[in-house]
């Protein structure tokens, strides 16, 4: 709906992974450069951890996109509750495997045989198992077994691990030993910084074909951070409602006001459906040091006093941003 009114060929903040759009952050490239290394060794599991909305499927879309096509056959599973044997037969399914009965037995011999002949075709197996903390420590278990596959020396199957925190303690916990020991690199994925946040929305603006100056100004970045604590996935939900809005209101410019009128919109309505995805404080950068004393004052002079304020923080943002672009050019 507003890609047109901002002359823009896509929607930049869509809110399901799209490797074109994959930013790397400092965090973002040390994770895919685990995987890449747990390519090149051919054996052991990586495993990424991070909060929800951190980025972890789009890395994984991202790597299956690089390697298909050369000597790599992979496959992406998202994992519900699976037991050992539900696993088996999703990863069957996923690499297209015909089996002709639904057991243990027979599917592992077809999975086998499938390995096998990759490997005389010269090429192998990866298997990214994504919101792998869903799975139970028996079913991980089972993909330390489907390690176990190989010919001479050289294993068959690698899997790649992704999850969210809760995936850490089920590595940790008793019995999971031997499979740690097979762990070769992992890595955490943190929140983007206040730096990455503006670099990350401006990333995704000149992804889909932004060819202006700023859109939001310097001030406004950090109240964005602030508000959807750097996770990529909520900045996407913030941005897409944000732009929504520039375009019914004719925006061609967003500050701190328009940042702080949308976050209530938003405050609003989630807080009547009951999600908790997005905290949405209040701009306190705008009107908290004047609280105390419009607090003295009557409702008009508060009124009027607090409008001025914002108007004052509003003007000087518009400079820096003025400056910034003038720099950059």
């Amino acid at each position: 709906m507003y890609q047109a009114f901002y002359g823009l060929n896509s929607k930049p903040f869509q809110l399901s992974p799209d490797p074109d759009f994959f930013y790397s952050s400092k965090q973002h490239q040390k994770a895919l450069s685990y995987l890449e290394y747990g390519l090149s060794q051919q054996e052991g599991f990586i495993v990424i951890t991070g909060a929800i909305g951190t980025g972890k499927t789009t890395i994984a879309r991202s790597l299956i996109d690089a390697v298909q096509g050369g000597d790599v056959v992979a496959a992406q599973l998202v994992t519900t509750l699976l037991s050992p044997i539900e696993l088996l037969e999703m990863i069957a399914i996923s690499f297209g495997i015909q089996v002709k009965e639904v057991n243990k037995t027979t599917i592992l011999k077809g999975i086998e045989n499938f390995l096998i002949t990759l490997k005389q075709q010269g090429k192998r197996a990866v298997l990214l198992v994504d919101e792998a903390q869903n799975l139970p420590a028996e079913s991980v278990e089972e993909l330390r077994m489907l390690s176990n596959f190989q010919i001479g020396n050289m294993p068959l199957f690698q899997s790649f691990l992704l999850g969210q925190s809760e995936l850490k303690l089920i590595i940790q916990s008793q019995g999971m030993e031997q499979f740690r020991q097979r762990i070769i690199a992992s890595c955490h994925l943190e929140p983007l910084t206040q730096e990455e946040t503006r670099s990350y929305i401006n990333h995704r603006l000149e992804k889909a074909g932004w060819a202006g100056d700023s859109l939001i100004s310097f001030t406004a970045y950090s109240v964005i951070h602030q508000s959807t604590q750097g996770i990529p996935r909520l900045i996407n939900l913030f941005m897409d409602r944000l732009m929504l809005f520039g375009f019914i209101e004719e925006l061609k410019y967003f500050n701190v006001q328009a940042i702080d009128t949308v976050l209530q919109e938003m405050s609003n309505e989630l807080s009547l459906q009951h999600h908790g995805d997005l905290p949405v404080p209040r701009v306190q950068t705008t009107v908290q040091p004047a609280l105390a004393k419009a607090s003295m004052q009557t409702p008009t002079e508060t009124a009027s006093l607090l409008t001025d304020l914002i108007e004052k923080v509003n003007k000087l943002d518009t400079k820096i941003s003025s400056l910034i672009n003038q720099i950059n050019r």
